[in-house]
């Protein structure tokens, strides 16, 4: 690489999120092996990696809004970039810290504290390496030493005592790396748990990974592993899959994060939520007391809530009351997890495991309460294949069935399939085309069975509903009903345009009685934020009052980007 100037500037943000990323793409699978706490679920790696992919991204784009001119970013685009991509792309407990972190370094580098400035010195990015690991440490609810949090302010205090670096950013992030290397290494003296199994935390490994790629992007030399770093964290799969198991048989595990013991909550909760502080400050101690791991990170209107709890559908109900929660996303623990206090030892497998993309934020809650792991698909953002496969992970099954729910997704999924089954993953792709034809599947999914009859019935359900939605067209177009107007009411049928008018209400009435002439026995209705609440309630009564033996069922979809889904069986 050709010598970079040792200041911190745009051009050298974007060098240190590619070369994390690069970093985290290697490290991944040894990060993994090794995460036994707060939950031994082996995701760790891949969470901070997907969490950085999302901040790499999101510089990207700010320098690819530049173009090929002359001018560039400034370092405070390209911070605010990077802590905004984090923010919204963090996974899990120890993505949602990274993501705290890299936007307590975003807030002095983009001039909230430093000054604004083109680039950064040493002095600089000292200050920020406080802030990052002070801003942290307050989000996180019951911080715990032994953690990232550690080896944050690990990394901090080293850096604040490199001498003679004032204007010397590479010096500062070396001081930080070595600090955190050792602090790293000493983590098992601190948290029990690490010390029964043998291994360093997890996340703490990740942000170490994160500050040696700092080093590289501001001196332009790759960092050689710490030794002590390295001895610790060389541990084989097998071996920590052991060790997990001696965690599991000591019957005083050591605690969660906040404290409580290993018979803990059955779901992670994760979401983005616009809202103001005070309303924040509200979510927190309602969250606390709902569950534990609780991280909120964030600020200025935007946060990440993550945390574990027993009842999914609260922790969502308590975020809509806060604001606008959406991107939610709800993993069920794998059964024998550390985290249900099975009997079984943490790193086995369920059986069997369903994941489903889903569009909103309320079939999320449906289908998680369902015991699935699902996947938020955005409007306009589906998940890429690589999203899928961590969920797949994330199931901890041997046998995964997996609905897509979109049409458009099914490439995706079956590229996501075909990667879990090299993992050793035994995963069925059920073509999905739409939620409610996914909820079908779901509901005669049954474990017991042998997969292949399973996922027989599960086809079946799926195949025997057919999918309506409702939405607003967008700009003038031709459709197979018709031209429409923008504005104007479309009722697609299986996908392609049956219904066009000027009315919610009467085009989604026409558009159930076209369905229900070819016969049903259960209507489903998931109903929009943006739909009227009178519309579930008006197509209820049609139903009883023109089809006598027809059952109704309603499910309140959130943000899915479609007025009302409807599902005929």
């Amino acid at each position: 690489m050709a010598q970079v100037p040792q200041t911190l500037d745009a051009l050298a943000v974007r060098t240190w999120c590619g070369l994390a990323l690069r970093a985290l793409g290697r490290a991944r699978e040894e990060i993994d092996a090794i995460n036994v706490y707060p939950v031994a679920d082996g995701d760790t790696g891949t969470n901070l990696y997907l969490t950085v992919e999302s901040a790499a991204t999101a510089v990207e784009a700010v320098f690819a809004g530049y173009g090929t001119g002359a001018e560039e970013p400034s370092l405070a685009d390209a911070a605010h970039a990077m802590a905004h991509g984090a923010l919204i792309g963090a996974r899990g407990n120890s993505g949602t810290i990274l993501a705290q972190l890299l936007r307590g370094m975003a807030q002095v580098l983009a001039g909230g504290e430093a000054g604004a400035a083109s680039h950064c010195d040493g002095a600089g990015l000292r200050l920020a390496l406080r802030h990052a690991a002070d801003s942290a440490r307050r989000a996180v609810a019951h911080p715990v030493e032994g953690t990232v949090l550690t080896v944050a302010a690990a990394a901090a205090d080293a850096a604040a005592a490199a001498g003679g670096a004032e204007g010397d950013c590479g010096a500062v992030a070396r001081a930080a790396y070595e600090g955190a290397g050792l602090a790293l290494a000493a983590t098992p003296g601190q948290l029990a748990v690490l010390r029964r199994a043998g291994v360093v935390d997890a996340g703490g490994r990740g942000l170490v990974t994160v500050l040696g790629a700092l080093v590289e992007a501001c001196t332009g030399e790759a960092v050689n592993e710490i030794p002590r770093a390295r001895e610790a964290v060389r541990e084989t799969a097998a071996a920590v899959a052991e060790a997990h198991a001696r965690v599991a048989a000591v019957p005083d595990a050591e605690t969660c994060a906040d404290g409580t013991d290993d018979d803990g909550p059955a779901y992670e909760v994760i979401y983005l939520l616009e809202a103001g502080d005070e309303a924040v400050a509200r979510l927190r101690a309602r969250l606390d007391a709902l569950g534990d791991s609780l991280v909120v990170v964030g600020g200025d209107g935007l946060w990440n809530v993550h945390v574990h709890v027993d009842d999914a559908g609260a922790a969502v109900e308590a975020g809509v009351e806060a604001g606008r929660p959406y991107r939610i996303r709800i993993t069920h623990f794998g059964a024998g997890d550390v985290h249900t206090g099975g009997e079984r030892p943490p790193r086995e497998r369920a059986q069997r495991a369903v994941v489903a993309v889903v569009p909103g934020e309320g079939l999320a809650g449906l289908y998680g309460e369902a015991g699935a792991t699902t996947v938020l698909a955005r409007p306009g953002e589906p998940p890429a294949s690589g999203e899928l496969v961590q969920a797949v992970r994330r199931a901890h099954a041997r046998e995964v069935v997996l609905l897509p729910n979109d049409a458009e997704l099914r490439h995706t999924a079956a590229a996501a399939a075909e990667q879990a089954r090299t993992e050793g993953i035994r995963v069925a792709l059920i073509p999905t085309r739409s939620a409610v034809q996914g909820i079908a599947a779901l509901a005669v999914h049954a474990p017991e069975r042998r997969f292949d009859e399973d996922v027989v019935q599960m086809t079946s359900a799926a195949g025997a509903t057919r999918y309506a939605e409702v939405l607003v067209a967008e700009r003038q177009s031709w459709t197979s009903a018709g031209i429409c107007q923008a504005g104007d009411v479309l009722g697609l049928i299986d996908g392609d345009v049956a219904v066009i008018g000027p009315d919610l209400i009467a085009t989604a009435v026409t558009l159930l009685d076209r369905m229900l002439r070819a016969g049903g026995e259960l209507v489903t209705l998931v109903v929009g934020d943006e739909a009227p609440e009178s519309v579930a309630t008006h197509l209820e009564t049609h139903v009883r009052e023109s089809y006598l033996a027809v059952d109704t069922l309603v499910h309140r979809g959130g943000r899915q980007g479609s007025l009302l889904l409807i599902g005929v069986e």
